[in-house]
């Protein structure tokens, strides 16, 4: 085995559902990365980040993780254009504490900024603006990547486009990514201006949605999962636009770059499980909604906007030992039908908990297996209990009626028929994955599971 130092961990996703024994490796440099990935002793290896994925896309049972957090250099900028140089391991947390203050930041931010970039390309993750700019892949220039046959290859839209768009949204399967580089976007301030708008059930909020979204940047709503009937799935959207250095109190004016510092909130323990449960929720739902009042050109910092639960160390403990499932699915515009149907199981069920979040997408992600497709996208956090899994089956039935979609990065149960049906081309990312790493090295849970890559593994439904 090459030189890089090995441990034995259990590694699970963010909601710490089914931890796995892993051996893992944490390189330092390139060059030590290098090595050991042309060992061939490594076996079977996967990438990981920050953990931030839900699932199993970076947990590797009884393979080889490679946790690339220590290979975070950035290597150069062009202040003209915005584009950024960096490792694979760099942080969005790292670009936003440099660049924010330079008046530069990443087009797209998903809901955390603990994701590295080549997490963010890997499971080409999106934020409240997609439905005008798109995920974060549409930003990416080119990308450095290892691959198991074909060597270290730099590809981008123009330069093997094929083993570009297979690799943003492809999980990690097509290879190690080292580098990128990334069109960051000019800003005027580290301000957002929000409006609040009250939605008294689902139809509402798309409504909202739909004749709002061109004005706004910006666009996200929480949904209450328990309420039903004529209040199923009220919410509050919260829309907004870059706020210029012009619309801030004379003092933010002075420095529109500088933001509140408060201090992180930690949850040391895992929360008794009977903590999180109907009437609980149920309170905090009300507590929400009410607290919301329809507001106008709200000031609110982009720390506070686009990563809320990121104050909170640990906030994943609040569901417990026993871990729990994000679910996120996506339904094509023209069936709300399909949306109502879901939250209609939540609230009969009195599974989903407090975090329940919906956007909207625009066009369809140009990775073969990204995610977005024209539609709503809904997130629900599921508690792990009895039934669970019974549970999401009934959702992934609403779902696969629909025409609708899982996302990868968020999945923890689904069946390989069930993905089939819903990434039209699958075919054509098994394709890359035969050319890149026709031995199948690149393997994790997820892809074993659902037979991702197509080059033997075993899975059935």
């Amino acid at each position: 085995m090459a030189d890089c130092a090995e441990k034995t961990a259990a590694l699970a996703g963010w909601g710490r559902y089914r931890p796995a024994m892993c051996r893992v490796f944490r390189p330092v440099t390139q060059p030590e990365l290098a090595g050991l990935l042309a060992d061939a002793g490594l076996g079977g290896r996967i990438a990981r980040g920050l953990g931030r994925s839900y699932g199993d896309t970076s947990v590797n049972a009884d393979g080889a993780v490679v946790d690339m957090t220590r290979l975070n250099r950035m290597t150069a900028f062009d202040e003209e254009t915005g584009v950024l140089d960096c490792e694979a391991g760099v942080s969005l947390s790292e670009i936003l504490e440099v660049f924010v203050p330079r008046g530069w930041m990443p087009a797209v931010l998903p809901g955390t900024r603990f994701v590295t970039v080549g997490g963010a390309i890997a499971n080409d993750v999106h934020g409240k603006n997609h439905h005008l700019d798109g995920s974060f892949g549409d930003h990416v220039a080119s990308l450095t990547l290892w691959t198991p046959a074909l060597g270290v290859v730099e590809c981008s839209p123009e330069r093997d486009p094929e083993l570009f768009w297979a690799t943003v949204g492809g999980v990690g399967l097509t290879g190690f990514i080292l580098s990128a580089r990334l069109r960051l976007r000019r800003i005027a301030s580290a301000w957002v201006s929000v409006d609040y708008v009250r939605c008294a059930n689902l139809q509402e909020a798309l409504d909202a949605f739909s004749e709002s979204d061109k004005d706004y940047q910006y666009s996200v709503a929480w949904v209450d999962c328990l309420s039903g009937e004529d209040s199923l799935g009220r919410s509050v959207l919260m829309r907004g636009n870059p706020a210029p250095a012009a619309m801030l109190p004379p003092a933010r004016a002075l420095k529109p770059f500088d933001i509140p510092r408060r201090p992180a909130l930690s949850v040391p323990v895992d929360f008794p499980q009977f903590l999180l449960n109907p009437y609980s929720i149920r309170a905090f739902n009300d507590l929400v909604y009410a607290l919301h009042k329809p507001m106008k050109g709200h000031l609110v910092d982009y720390e506070k906007y686009f990563f809320p639960l990121d104050r909170i160390l640990h906030w994943n403990r609040m569901y417990g030992r026993r871990g729990f499932v994000q679910y996120q699915a996506t339904f094509p515009l023209e069936r709300g039908d399909g949306l109502r149907r879901l939250l209609e199981l939540c609230s009969r069920a009195k599974r989903a908990s407090f975090l329940a979040v919906l956007k909207r997408f625009g066009g369809e992600g140009r990775g073969l297996l990204s995610h977005p497709m024209p539609g709503h996208t809904i997130t629900l956090d599921i508690p792990n209990a009895p039934g669970l899994e019974d549970f999401l089956r009934e959702l992934d039935a609403v779902l696969l009626d629909a025409g609708g979609r899982l996302y990868l990065a968020k999945d923890a149960v689904a069946t390989p028929g069930a993905i089939a049906a819903m990434y039209p081309r699958l075919d054509a990312f098994r394709a890359v994955c035969r050319r890149a790493d026709p031995d199948g090295l690149m393997s994790s849970n997820l892809s074993r599971r659902l037979a991702l890559a197509g080059n033997g593994e075993a899975a059935h439904d």
